[in-house]
């Protein structure tokens, strides 16, 4: 059978994979990307593993990735409800509002630069005049980006009418609490996902042509949240318990979690999706490492003077944002815990701390500051995340793992075109 060529470009870096149809990697390579052209980049990694005869399978995260607006109806209902759904898109949430949008609302709302627009509001057949409203209000300032309609059906229509009337871009899909306490995330991510391939990716300026719109199948963190949850399904028998994925970047720390393995349901009235993503824009290595020392104190992680002790040479990194330091390095082993314990300190906080019953059986340590660190640093990492006094109750059983080879995009790729025994393999090679 044929191999998978595995392609994940980022903003910094293009990355591949060369799977073989038995989930084994047989090749990976990174190259810088290459904007305005990054099919040059593509290129160059291709060649490196060999992969010009393989299938072909893309996500992206250049340009900035997927920056997703929610306006809803109520903010502990419709707008919490939307929210919610796009932890499990793959998106990284640049705004919400509730209620009717005044002018002040759609400068708020214009100042984020959104990608897509989720709009809501309302359950079926419920409250009409909010979601009306927004419409109307959005139709007229002229909000650019494309819209997903995923409100109230019985005045979907004329809400379609009211936006198409000014010319948007608009996608229809059901209504994202189409009843109290019923939450339907499907469609909407859906719908999300399709307005980014089609009407997104194609205007960030990355390619000159067609092709490259045509080979991503996926922004990457969506890739990544189907390989987590992939993996949770698969440790579900035999490691009981949620995987968290802490994957710390120059710019962003991201923070993944999987509990498609619990036994017992959700039973809150708006019910978490059961794979969500939260995305820490101020907390990161190098364009971020000032955020992780000015949070880190605010959180009491480290005191005043810890913190100006190491305030020269993270501010070295936040000005040199390609310093990689020679062979191990005790500052960035330090920001790189800060940023996970912060990191994963949010995300139980937005997701209200459910992990399920067990906590969390499985973590993986993501980025290149784990890859490239030995093992006593990585046992360090690891016993201070348990060690939090806030993670503490989810993580204190826990194995750490590294992802090594930067498998989880390539497997939620696999799966989604098609070939899940192939990711599988692939998540079983890796952590299994």
């Amino acid at each position: 059978m044929a191999d998978f060529l595995c392609l994940d470009v980022g903003s910094t870096w293009t990355k591949a994979a060369l799977v073989s149809s038995a989930g084994i990697v047989l090749a990976t390579a990174q190259h810088p990307t290459t904007p305005p052209e990054v099919l040059s980049g593509i290129a160059e990694v291709t060649d490196r593993v060999h992969g010009q005869s393989a299938e072909v399978l893309a996500c992206s995260s250049a340009g900035g990735g997927l920056r997703l607006a929610v306006v809803g109806q109520e903010r502990l209902v419709s707008a919490e409800a939307a929210y919610r759904v796009a932890l499990s898109a793959g998106a990284k949430v640049v705004h919400v509002s509730s209620g009717e949008l005044d002018g002040a609302g759609v400068r708020s709302l214009r100042a984020t630069r959104p990608d897509v627009l989720l709009l809501a509001g309302g359950t079926d057949g419920g409250d009409t005049k909010v979601l009306l409203h927004n419409a109307h209000r959005l139709a007229v300032q002229r909000i650019g980006c494309p819209i997903v309609l995923a409100g109230n059906t019985a005045v979907r229509q004329e809400a379609l009418a009211l936006l198409l009337g000014t010319r948007r871009t608009v996608v229809v899909t059901d209504n994202v609490l189409p009843d109290v306490g019923e939450l339907a995330p499907g469609p909407a991510r859906a719908a999300i996902r399709g307005v980014f391939l089609d009407h997104v990716i194609g205007g960030k300026g990355l390619s000159k042509g067609p092709r490259f719109r045509r080979l991503v199948r996926a922004v990457t963190p969506e890739a990544v949240l189907t390989g987590v949850g992939r993996l949770a399904a698969l440790l579900a028998t035999d490691q009981p318990g949620a995987v968290v994925v802490i994957d710390v970047g120059g710019a962003t720390t991201d923070v993944y979690s999987a509990v498609s393995n619990l036994a017992a349901p959700e039973t809150h009235a708006v019910a978490l999706p059961p794979d969500r993503r939260t995305v820490e824009g101020d907390i990161g290595m190098r364009w971020s490492a000032t955020g992780v020392l000015t949070e880190a104190v605010a959180e009491r992680l480290l005191t005043d003077t810890e913190a100006a002790s190491l305030a020269a040479p993270v501010r070295h990194r936040a000005d040199n944002v390609s310093f990689v330091p020679d062979g191990a390095d005790v500052v960035d082993t330090q920001l790189a815990a800060l940023a996970a314990v912060l990191a994963a300190r949010r995300h139980l906080r937005q997701i209200d701390g459910r992990l399920g019953p067990q906590g969390a059986g499985l973590v993986v340590l993501s980025g290149g500051v784990f890859r490239h660190a030995d093992a006593v640093r990585i046992n360090a990492i690891a016993d201070r995340l348990r060690a939090d006094p806030v993670l503490r109750p989810v993580l204190r059983n826990a194995r750490f793992v590294v992802d090594q080879q930067y498998v989880l995009a390539p497997a939620g790729l696999l799966a989604d075109a098609g070939h899940p025994f192939v990711a599988d393999a692939l998540l079983r090679n890796s952590f299994v």
